[in-house]
């Protein structure tokens, strides 16, 4: 265990509710530490059910082809906690991510708080420190009360697709959800949004027009389909023809394209055709529908493949797939 992990543990013991939706105690924190989410590169803030690592990956992705420096903030990590912080590319160091977590607590001064609080805190600090041309902000849970939800104006806000998940905290309704989901509107600030059921759409509208927050919808504002030789994306400012995406299955359209139409909404001076062309190629998210090889794999039958994937609630899951021969998904249905 790296002695940021071990921080994190003894904050879990200080600090046992690990979820506790408000953003009082996470704004006098920050206010403490001289508001270090005001200092921040253009953010795309990201919500939603399922789809947000897949979109957040595809943002980073681009930025990155575009020869762009990218901080993200993405929970929960796979193996290790840095792998939570990316600063301008690289996974936090362990000896940085330590002493801003001893940084924050000590400005907490045992005041009540929680651990993804002051995780996120910290992360604001960090990315405050570093220079970059792009911010990934995922947010932990929900969106209306999340810890991330305190940046002032974020250069675009999205919203992936919405299903019951976290019912204890967000509702027990789809509308419900949604409205905590789009709390993250921010007025003038475009809001992008993939494929919802009815519910959950009627919801995002209404909360856009109440804050006054343009929203872009998919099959409305902008369209991303699957094609023979990858994706075809169209939205106001043109038409792109796009490679296979790098994440496997048909529902990365809805992703990609969110992702696309964020940056797009942005308007980023440095994103163009080629650099999001490439990003849509070259994302990747472990344990996303991830083909796995190695000495696991090597025991299965020669026509057999092992795939590995994090879906955890019935809006990620498959009704029916088959996987060919080669180790390709054939076909599935969401």
């Amino acid at each position: 265990m790296s002695r940021a992990e071990a921080i994190v543990e003894r904050l879990h013991a200080l600090h046992p509710k690990l979820i506790d939706l408000s953003l009082g105690r996470m704004e006098a924190l920050l206010a403490k530490l001289g508001h270090p989410e005001r200092r921040l590169p253009p953010v795309v803030h990201v919500a939603g059910t399922n789809g947000k690592g897949s979109t957040c990956a595809f943002l980073r992705a681009i930025g990155e082809a575009a020869g762009q420096r990218v901080h993200v903030y993405t929970s929960p990590h796979l193996v290790r906690f840095h792998e939570r912080i990316r600063l301008a590319g690289e996974y936090v160091t362990d000896e940085a991510l330590t002493a801003t977590l001893e940084e924050v607590e000590a400005v907490n001064a045992g005041a009540p708080i929680t651990v993804f609080e002051v995780t996120t805190a910290a992360a604001f600090v960090l990315f405050s420190r570093v220079s970059a041309d792009l911010m990934v902000l995922e947010v932990g849970l929900g969106g209306r009360l999340d810890a991330t939800n305190v940046v002032p104006r974020p250069a675009a806000t999205a919203i992936t697709s919405i299903s019951m998940d976290h019912m204890d905290f967000l509702g027990d309704a789809l509308g419900k959800i949604a409205a905590e989901k789009a709390g993250i509107m921010r007025a003038g600030v475009p809001c992008v949004t993939g494929a919802q059921a009815p519910e959950a759409i009627s919801v995002i509208s209404a909360t856009a027009a109440e804050c006054a927050a343009p929203l872009l919808q998919r099959g409305q504002d902008w369209f991303c389909e699957v094609t023979a030789q990858g994706l075809t994306f169209r939205d106001a400012q043109g038409a792109l023809a796009l490679p296979p995406p790098g994440l496997i299955g048909p529902h990365q359209a809805d992703n990609a394209g969110i992702a696309i139409a964020a940056l797009r909404a942005a308007q980023l001076p440095w994103l163009n055709d080629a650099a999001i062309a490439r990003g849509v190629a070259n994302a990747s998210w472990p344990a996303r529908l991830q083909r796995l090889e190695g000495r696991l794999a090597a025991l299965l039958p020669a026509d057999f493949s092992l795939w590995l994937d994090g879906g955890h609630n019935a809006g990620a899951g498959w009704r029916w797939h088959s996987i060919s021969r080669n180790g390709a998904i054939s076909r599935y249905t969401l």
